[in-house]
């Protein structure tokens, strides 16, 4: 078993799921012209690309120890493959959409959209409780050096797609055709980073997870589930991932109708800082303890979300992001590094719950901060958001008293039978 080679290939994994997120992010408003979808209908076809990354890393993560890590990422990759050529060859509507569940157009983009949130929770599904085996003794660090990579793949993403922007002139009033023809080879660029990651992982061998090396029983890992601490990181997950990620889809379009600059640079830049600053999760979580470092994750991300909801001049708007941005960078990590802390006997199913929960409340929040969008605008929803993070403060910092009071917060280890 070649570690370093399986970390590197989990890393590639996450950049394909999130150069998904910020490409598709990027279109989305050329997808609503194409498809003739106001931004509520927007939402509602973005919706089960959140609702497949639930099932699929629920189920996904359960049935890694039946079916294998190897064969479950191989399987991601063809999914992202079938959905990305199905959105790019879908027939447009010949007008206005009453309903996407009566027109067949929006059914093919619906269930593409489906088939690529199955791909990326079958990725997460397995990197998680791969990272945490191969890195038993750090893992907190570990899940934030592998995360570090979905802020590296939004940057990927968000890059090319301005990148394609700027070449083809997409933001100068081109022809419906060319604007066409712009989305898609977006969307393409997706397919060069999955297939690279199906051919790394193609001949390695993968190691058995850590609570089948602890010879921890079926009965054993659903119980730790129901621990009272599992049910309150449960809850808080939800609000961390639509304070993070539901944010993150409709940034891109947000920004541009609130300032009229290109909103995919600012998803670009907050990216940036999560990048960098996920290398050093481990450190600071060991300095202010992890729900210290969520206590401080959640007051700024409040204060930068609030910010961007009461800015319009681009050196306002990337001020009230570079907060939001610090803010929002260790959420999703440290939430999944805890829940790998906390409860090892959960093995993969744990870590599968959590981040399925992550992402079901990404398929929530996404259609309401549409309804948000039409009725109020860009500021309003901006302002509606940053009430989640409010309440995280209060829950994190709960926490951390609770565990300040129990002489700290210690890391729960197995021993290998």
């Amino acid at each position: 078993m070649n570690r370093n080679r399986l970390f590197l290939a989990s890393c590639v994994a996450l950049v394909t799921t999130s150069m998904v997120f910020s490409i598709r992010g990027d279109i989305l408003d050329a997808l609503g012209a194409d498809f003739h979808l106001n931004k509520e209908q927007l939402g509602q076809i973005l919706s089960p690309a959140f609702w497949g990354f639930t099932l699929s890393i629920i189920v996904g993560g359960s049935m890694v120890d039946l079916f294998g890590m190897r064969r479950l990422l191989m399987l991601s990759g063809i999914g992202y493959v079938v959905a990305i050529m199905a959105v790019i060859f879908a027939p447009f509507p010949s007008g206005p959409v009453e309903s996407i569940f009566t027109n067949g157009s929006c059914l093919i983009l619906y269930a593409a959209m489906l088939t690529l949130g199955l791909s990326q929770g079958l990725v997460e599904g397995v990197i998680n409780p791969l990272c945490s085996t191969l890195y038993p003794d750090n893992k907190t660090h570990r899940m934030n050096l592998l995360h570090a990579w979905w802020p590296g793949g939004l940057i990927i993403g968000g890059l090319l797609a301005y990148g394609i922007t700027k070449v083809m002139g997409l933001d100068q009033g081109v022809d419906a055709a060319t604007a066409t023809l712009g989305w898609r080879i977006k969307l393409a660029t997706i397919l060069i980073a999955a297939v690279v990651y199906m051919v790394m992982i193609s001949k390695e061998k993968f190691p058995a997870t850590e609570r089948v090396t602890a010879g921890v029983s079926n009965n054993q890992m659903f119980r730790d589930l129901l621990q009272p601490m599992f049910l309150i990181l449960w809850f808080c997950m939800w609000l961390t991932s639509a304070t993070e990620l539901g944010t993150d889809q409709w940034v891109s379009s947000l920004v541009t109708n609130l300032t009229g600059m290109q909103g995919v640079l600012v998803l670009v830049y907050t990216a940036g800082i999560m990048f960098v600053m996920r290398f050093f999760g481990g450190p600071l979580a060991h300095k202010f303890s992890p729900f210290g470092l969520l206590t401080i994750s959640a007051v700024l991300s409040a204060v930068g979300l609030y910010a961007l909801g009461s800015i319009s001049t681009t050196v306002g708007v990337f001020a009230a992001a570079t907060i939001f941005g610090i803010g929002k960078t260790y959420f999703w990590p440290t939430m999944l590094g805890i829940t790998s802390e906390l409860f090892p006997k959960g093995g993969p199913v744990a870590l599968a719950v959590m981040g399925g929960t992550g992402n079901l409340a990404i398929a929530f929040v996404i259609p309401i901060m549409g309804g948000w969008y039409d009725a109020g605008g860009a500021a309003a929803t901006f302002k509606n958001v940053a009430v989640m993070p409010m309440v995280l403060i209060v829950l994190f910092l709960g926490l951390f008293l609770y565990f300040r009071s129990k002489g700290g917060y210690k890391a729960v280890e197995l021993e290998t039978s």
